[in-house]
């Protein structure tokens, strides 16, 4: 994972949009192989959108062939309020630049049925070809996305109930009323996000500090899901000074000296190759042995190690079938010895244990010879 550290936010914006349009460029998308775009919402990305629209505003990009999925949208709000994620994408990047509408995709709130929308949303993406760069944000608490703290790592695009931090911070798009602020949402799964290509995160102002530093600095924990980076092959933090208050100075020192040196090198990170990042092309599947995986559904949780790693999913949550128990049978590690005296040390009481066994011997005998001498009698 790489922390890129940027002296403020406008550098950082800068820095995240430039590097989005490189990759847009490298890859030349067409109508039939489009770049496929997932986006956040919220104050952090702001910057970037700003930038975009600029950018092909100057004829410096072009979004004609670029899909886009968003990250989520609330439930039960109008498409058209001003709080809900579609108008915050067309107020801000959408309505400013030339892409199809038929290329955007954001998941409906009102779906008469939650659980089938949040499943279509994930065939959406895979019949795209998979997510080749996903930006996103951070929230105080280090959830990405909508996956709160406690989220599971393997999760994919589900309904999700918003913590009160959450509910809280976003209050001031609802002109800072908490009870106007949607309590539930439709959110892709961290697993979702980790099946991109690359991911970029932006992290700006003392706030997303400690977000930062849990993410960085400490290991792979589900109560602070941004973490989850850790295991991406391509994932990348975009921060400003300030969110970096949290981190040790060598910490940070260490990562502005590595980017230091990739640059006096002319090095930069490698385009992401699809066979690193879960979606190997046909070309290459017969060289490689692996199992065949379904649709990744919210039945079905995938792992959160790379497509060559992953072990195949169940298809459903189901009753493991078992059979019978077979009978018991009374054992004693003694009866395995072949050795009388060994046999009669591991025996408690061997003496008595003895004359039980002659009983047992010797009681059938004595009950046919009495049978006997009864009906000769």
């Amino acid at each position: 994972m790489r922390l890129i550290i940027k002296d403020n936010g406008d550098v950082a914006s800068a820095y995240a949009a430039n590097y989005i349009i490189e990759r847009i460029k490298k890859l030349s998308p067409t109508q039939q192989r489009p770049f496929v775009l997932g986006l956040p919402t919220g104050s952090s990305p702001l910057g970037v959108y700003r930038i975009l629209v600029e950018k092909y505003k100057a004829g410096e990009i072009s979004f004609e062939n670029v899909v886009t999925f968003n990250m989520d949208e609330y439930v039960d709000i109008p498409r058209d309020h001003e709080g809900s994620y579609h108008s915050f994408m067309w107020k801000h990047f959408f309505s400013h630049v030339n892409i199809h509408p038929a290329n955007v995709n954001i998941l409906d709130g009102n779906a008469t049925d939650l659980e089938a929308e949040c499943v279509a949303y994930e065939a959406k993406i895979k019949a795209a070809g998979g997510i080749d760069l996903f930006l996103a944000g951070i929230g105080e608490d280090g959830h990405i996305a909508f996956n709160e703290p406690g989220s599971s790592l393997a999760s994919r695009t589900r309904v999700k109930t918003l913590a009160y931090d959450t509910i809280v911070a976003n209050s001031r798009f609802f002109g800072n009323d908490f009870d106007l602020v949607p309590k539930m949402a439709l959110t892709v799964g961290v697993q979702t996000v980790l099946d991109a290509r690359e991911v970029v995160v932006i992290a700006l102002g003392p706030r997303k500090a400690l977000a930062v530093q849990r993410c960085v600095e400490q290991g792979v924990n589900h109560m602070w899901t941004l973490s989850a980076l850790q295991l991406h092959p391509r994932s990348m933090i975009i921060c400003d000074e300030d969110a970096t208050l949290e981190l040790q100075v060598r910490t940070a020192k260490y990562y502005k000296d590595i980017e230091r040196v990739a640059q006096s090198q002319g090095f930069e990170q490698v385009f992401p190759s699809k066979i690193l990042t879960g979606f190997p092309p046909q070309s290459i599947q017969a060289s490689i042995v692996v199992d065949e995986t379904q649709s990744p559904s919210v039945s079905s949780p995938q792992s959160t190690t790379s497509y060559l790693l992953r072990a195949s999913p169940a298809t459903e949550y189901s009753t493991i079938s078992r059979s019978p128990s077979p009978d018991f049978t009374p054992d004693r590690m003694g009866s395995r010895i072949g050795d009388p005296a060994f046999t009669r040390r591991l025996t408690p009481a061997p003496e008595r244990q003895e004359l039980q066994d002659r009983s047992k011997t010797l009681l059938p005998a004595l009950a046919l010879a009495t049978s006997v001498n009864s009906v000769n009698a």
